[in-house]
């Protein structure tokens, strides 16, 4: 049946072109979701295919990037009734357009090596613009070259540019977060040291930039070390100019075996929280909303993506991450999980929205679904 709907869904090529979301299947097992009690989870957009990173509107309209097919959609709630009705098209054939971001009426997209605008597009969401090319001479390597994006409180867009293998040293913009104008001009590296950032959120009181990092693979020939070795991160990167390790030194205190010689974990920003050896962390997202009980403002949500050459696997879940009164990480314990079970996958959260009414909203590119998590006492 899901195979079936999914299909119909998909009956769309073209730029622009609408389908209507069927109410959402019964075949994704929820239930196997744990969450704290009082919290519920439901499916709020069905058929959006290998959803990714997203960008909620002012006006309600939620775009979501994808790897997979080249695809930008937008998910509509046309209404009110906190399920999504409608998909859109707004662009196809793009190079892994997996991260987006929305400013002032304008939605950027990032295709590996450019930054796309597209001008108006809430109200064109019928016939998409011909996207502005805000900058196109990024690096052009697809390993790890799909990005998230976001504007700053400064408001500057920040780009990251992962390295493009698995540990190698190479020159700038490799390996770091990018910041400029929006309009792509005064580009500056704002940190060094980043593997693969595909996350990043800015506190709501201190303003401070925090960002997930990937950590290496295949650190070892032993499987025994590589399974717990390096762990992925959760960085705080408050300033410019901080170097989070990379190539050089993982996790903190691990020197790389290949390039780790002559440096030393003192020399280098270590990170705040330790996730996790392979959980790929992805969506970081500060809560600011109403609904949740009162000890989750200003804490954060992680996407954990789930490993993928681990011999056990692990993540696949949704992190809290606890933060004090100072803006500072103090620990981390899981919020949702389920996703995994025996050793089998059938979904992979990436990124967070926190609607209007105080839910968070939850992608998975592998159930190609979004999710809405509520609570009610």
């Amino acid at each position: 049946m899901r195979m079936m709907t999914m299909a119909l869904a998909l009956l769309f090529v073209l730029a622009g072109a609408a389908t209507l979301i069927p109410s959402p299947d019964d075949d994704l097992p929820l239930d196997k979701i744990t969450l704290p009690e009082g919290f519920t989870i439901e499916v709020y957009a069905d058929s959006v295919p290998n959803a990714r990173q997203m960008a909620l509107t002012p006006g309600g309209t939620l775009f979501v990037g994808s790897r997979r097919g080249g695809k930008v959609h937008a998910v509509v709630d046309q209404n009110g009734d906190m399920k999504a009705d409608r998909v859109y098209l707004i662009d196809d054939e793009l190079t892994l357009p997996s991260g987006l971001a929305f400013r002032d009426g304008s939605l950027y997209v990032a295709a590996v090596n450019s930054i796309l605008r597209y001008d108006d597009i809430e109200a064109r969401l019928d016939n998409p613009p011909e996207p502005v090319v805000v900058l196109d001479d990024l690096p052009d390597k697809r390993h790890h070259g799909w990005k998230f994006i976001d504007f700053g409180p400064d408001g500057k867009l920040y780009v990251p540019v992962g390295a493009p293998c698995n540990v190698c040293e190479e020159p700038d913009p490799f390996a770091t977060i990018l910041r400029m104008n929006p309009d792509g001009s005064e580009r500056e590296v704002y940190a060094r040291g980043v593997r693969n950032s595909v996350g990043f959120a800015w506190h709501p009181v201190t303003g401070d930039l925090w960002f997930t990092d990937n950590g290496s693979d295949n650190i070892s020939e032993d499987p025994a070390i590589t399974d717990d070795l390096p762990s992925c991160e959760l960085n705080h990167a408050p300033e410019p100019g901080m170097h989070f390790g990379y190539p050089y030194i993982h996790q903190g205190d691990t020197p790389d075996p290949q390039f780790g010689a002559g440096h030393s974990p003192d020399d280098y920003v270590p990170p705040a929280i330790n996730l996790g050896p392979h959980v790929a962390p992805l969506g970081i997202e500060f809560y600011t909303g109403t609904m949740f009980p009162g000890e989750y403002t200003n804490h954060a949500f992680i996407a954990e993506h789930g490993s993928w050459n681990r011999r056990q696997k692990i993540g696949y879940r949704i992190k809290r991450v606890f933060f004090d009164d100072n803006g500072l990480a103090t620990g981390q314990e899981v919020f949702a999980q389920g996703w995994l079970e025996d050793q089998t996958n059938w979904g992979r959260p990436v990124d967070f929205e926190t609607m209007p009414d105080g839910s968070l909203l939850v992608s998975d590119d592998q159930a190609n679904v979004v999710y809405r998590i509520t609570y009610s006492e």
